[in-house]
C-alpha cells in the first residue's frame, strides 16, 4: 500500500518516476512499433545498469535517436555514431549504440515479413495466468524469443532483457495479486490477443 492509498506492486512504489512509470506504462499493452523498438533498445541500454537510471534519461534518448523510428535509426552512420558517443544525455556505449543501430535494420526485416513489429511481438505473448507468486527473471517463452532475434541478427537481446521487454510492454501481465492496474493490464491484454495484428 503506497502512502498515497493505493496498492501497487511492490518496486513501483517510489521514487516518484517509478511509481508514474509503474500506474501509467509497467504492463500496459503497446502495439505501437516505435515504442516497442524504443522500450526493446532501452532494455538492451539497461544491461548492467538500474532501469532507474534509464528511465531518468529516456528524453535524451528518444531526441538522440529519432524517437526510435527504425527507418531512421537504420540509417545512421558513422557520425551518428560519433555524435551519440558525445551525447552527456544517453548512456555512452559504443556497442549498444551500434546494437541499436543494427537492431533497427533487423526491425526494418521483421517488418517486412510480419507486417510489423506488433504483430511478430504479439505472436510471443504469455497466455493468461494467475497473478505470479514472485517475478521472475525470464521464461522459457523469453528465451525462445531470444534466440528467434540472435537468428535474425539482433543483438543485446538476451533471455533476461527479453523478459523484462515483455513484461513492461503487456505481453505476460506480472502486476502482483491486488496491484489495481493489474485488471486493466488483463483487460487491455485480452483485447489485443483477440485483435488480428
Amino acid at each position: 500500500m503506497g502512502d498515497d492509498g493505493v496498492p501497487r506492486c511492490w518496486w513501483g512504489a517510489e521514487p516518484e518516476i517509478y511509481r508514474q512509470y509503474h500506474d501509467e506504462e509497467w504492463g500496459r499493452s503497446v502495439t505501437d512499433d516505435s515504442h516497442l523498438f524504443e522500450k526493446i533498445c532501452l532494455e538492451g541500454f539497461q544491461a548492467g545498469l538500474s532501469w532507474l537510471t534509464i528511465l531518468r534519461k529516456r528524453e535524451s534518448f528518444r531526441a538522440g535517436f529519432a524517437g526510435f523510428d527504425p527507418a531512421t535509426v537504420a540509417g545512421f552512420g558513422e557520425e551518428d555514431v560519433a555524435r551519440l558517443l558525445a551525447h552527456a544525455g544517453i548512456v555512452r556505449h559504443q556497442g549498444k549504440i551500434r546494437s541499436t543501430i543494427n537492431n533497427a535494420g533487423r526491425a526494418l526485416e521483421v517488418i517486412a515479413e510480419r507486417g510489423s513489429l506488433a504483430a511478430y511481438f504479439w505472436s510471443w505473448a504469455e497466455p493468461e495466468a494467475p497473478p505470479p507468486v514472485e517475478i521472475l527473471a525470464t521464461t522459457e517463452v523469453a528465451t525462445a524469443l531470444s534466440k528467434d532475434l540472435k537468428k535474425r541478427g539482433w543483438s543485446f537481446v538476451g533471455p533476461t532483457t527479453v523478459y523484462a521487454f515483455m513484461q513492461a510492454m503487456g505481453l505476460v501481465n506480472d502486476h502482483l495479486d491486488g496491484c489495481h492496474v493489474r485488471e486493466e493490464c488483463a483487460r487491455a491484454r485480452r483485447h489485443v490477443m483477440g485483435a488480428n495484428l
